[in-house]
């Protein structure tokens, strides 16, 4: 098959209106919503609408997060040496070029901003966006395929796509494959647990399985994934992906073991 996928929804000649923009709108305003159903089926006394309120709130920070931590994530994580060469390069995000795991240590962080100012538990609201987070991902993923970057290794399977940056080799979907892994079935797991199991209500505990699950579920993927040219593998055998993700998983069991280390003292 042979990908012929325009990254560009609508054109106005001026203004374009992009794919990539329209995931991140999309899965923040989803986000959003959805947060605030968790929030409304989880607090049910007076302190509900405070809630709420501190999510809504909360929400331009996130924004604020995961474009500062994505773009600056990707320039120091996976190509440093053009960037400081071309810092200009640096603000034009409609080129592309966002990473996850910056993404992510930006969302913390304003989380962590946040949480300061209004005096709030900061893992609440962390296992809150830990439950939306899947949705985000899904969609990056699927406009990632629309692209046509980030694309697989070759492959002869019969749904294996030509890509126009891959050359003429029939590539795994890689971007499908992660697609499903950290964003539907993630989805799946994290709101089984957290709902179904009442793990919001041991704030913690839904941040730190998110890192775990991501970080199995990125890995896998990485292993149909071709590495970044400029960077390759790591001891011949690690993308820039699967070191970060061994990191975020490493975080999550630390933050698991540090909340039922707490349980027990208490």
């Amino acid at each position: 098959m042979l990908h012929s996928f325009d990254p560009i929804f609508i054109d106005l000649g001026i203004i374009q209106i992009r794919w990539y923009s329209l995931a991140y709108i999309i899965g923040i305003l989803a986000g959003w919503w959805y947060g605030k159903i968790i929030i409304k089926k989880q607090i049910e006394d007076n302190n509900q609408s405070n809630y709420l309120k501190n999510f809504d709130d909360l929400i331009a920070y996130i924004i604020i997060g995961v474009i500062l931590g994505g773009r600056l994530g990707y320039v120091i994580f996976y190509n440093p040496s053009f960037y400081l060469e071309n810092l200009t390069e640096i603000l034009k995000l409609w080129k592309g070029g966002m990473s996850f795991h910056g993404g992510l240590l930006g969302v913390i962080i304003a989380t962590i901003i946040f949480s300061k100012i209004k005096g709030i538990n900061f893992y609440y609201f962390a296992d809150i966006i830990s439950c939306v987070a899947p949705i985000g991902i899904f969609l990056g993923r699927v406009t990632n395929f629309i692209n046509g970057e980030l694309f697989g290794k070759v492959s002869n399977l019969p749904w294996a796509i030509i890509f126009p940056e891959g050359g003429n080799f029939a590539r795994h979907p890689s971007q499908i494959y992660e697609a499903v892994l950290e964003g539907a079935v993630l989805f799946l797991i994290i709101n089984f647990l957290a709902i179904k199991k009442k793990l919001l209500l041991k704030p913690g505990y839904i941040s730190g399985l998110f890192l775990i699950f991501y970080s199995i579920a990125r890995i896998i993927g990485e292993n149909f994934r071709e590495p970044d040219v400029n960077l390759g593998y790591f001891f011949n055998y690690f993308s820039m992906g699967t070191m970060l993700s061994i990191l975020t998983f490493l975080s999550g069991c630390c933050i698991i073991f540090y909340i039922k280390s707490n349980e027990q003292n208490n």
